[in-house]
């Protein structure tokens, strides 16, 4: 390769890089997913979402396990709502589907696709005893949707692929190429196997904790519930062979603790301010 084709590269890459960012809501942190289009990775998450819900036992809507992940979902994500409304950014929740679905499994594991599809494990209801604690992991999921996480990582891995491939890996998006189905799986966290969480990256991690801090103290739950959350977690996977399936990109340990209580003081304002004492 000479010279100046590398060049030209390098500008392309740039330049793509530079005009695929946004920034992620309530952080501000600048992202990079403009390789994929929300409604593409909607398309995607509810074709996923369809395909493991045939595969599972799922809790019925009128049990008290579904009806409570059910209660807590909706509340969790009027606040979400709101908080895009209140930062005039309503427009991100377009195409939104919100499913609030519990299934039989022993999993200490939940998750929300792109595009409001979220899912709960029964294994783990008994680690967050009560509403509050449904609310912790509620709001840190719905977060990585709202964050537009699986999107960014996709797009990432497209980059990543070289820019000789990003037109056709894009096409196949938009068409459907099994492909790229196999590649957005994947990143979804969805497969045969069932992944269940996103493959998060720790700041991605970090930052659901941040916004779901806030989304839950809007829905009227207390914060500080989220501290004794992750620590009946952590403890949880202490107890086993392997870590819970949340535990295993950014176990939660004194730091996720310390970030948590960090950032308390915020939460609390946003708790109080919605009529809470």
């Amino acid at each position: 390769m000479n010279k100046t084709l590398k060049l030209v590269i390098t500008v392309l890459v740039m330049g793509t890089f530079f005009w695929a960012c946004q920034r992620v809501p309530l952080t501000g942190r600048k992202q990079f997913v403009g390789l994929v289009s929300g409604d593409q990775m909607m398309t995607l998450s509810f074709q996923q979402y369809k395909g493991f819900l045939d595969t599972v036992k799922q809790v019925p809507a009128g049990k008290a396990d579904a009806q409570q992940v059910s209660r807590v979902g909706e509340r969790i994500k009027k606040a979400a709502e709101d908080y895009l409304i209140q930062q005039n950014m309503g427009s991100a929740l377009d195409g939104y589907q919100w499913e609030f679905r519990t299934v039989e499994s022993k999993e200490l594991n939940a998750w929300c696709m792109p595009g409001g599809k979220v899912c709960f494990y029964t294994g783990i209801l008994p680690i967050c005893k009560g509403d509050a604690g449904i609310a912790v992991v509620m709001g840190h999921e719905v977060a990585h949707a709202i964050a537009e996480h699986g999107r960014e990582r996709m797009s990432r891995a497209m980059m990543a692929q070289g820019l000789t491939q990003v037109g056709a890996v894009a096409a196949g998006v938009a068409t459907g190429d099994q492909r790229v189905m196999e590649a957005a799986g994947q990143v979804l966290g969805i497969g045969t196997q069932l992944g269940g969480v996103l493959p998060n990256s720790r700041k991605q991690e970090s930052e659901a904790d941040k916004i779901g801090l806030i989304f839950m103290a809007m829905a009227g739950y207390d914060p500080h519930e989220a501290v004794a959350f992750w620590q009946r977690m952590e403890e949880a996977g202490k107890n086993s062979q392997k870590p819970p399936k949340l535990l295993s990109t950014h176990p939660a340990d004194a730091s996720r603790i310390a970030d948590l209580q960090a950032n308390m003081d915020k939460a609390m304002k946003y708790y109080y301010a919605y009529g809470n004492k």
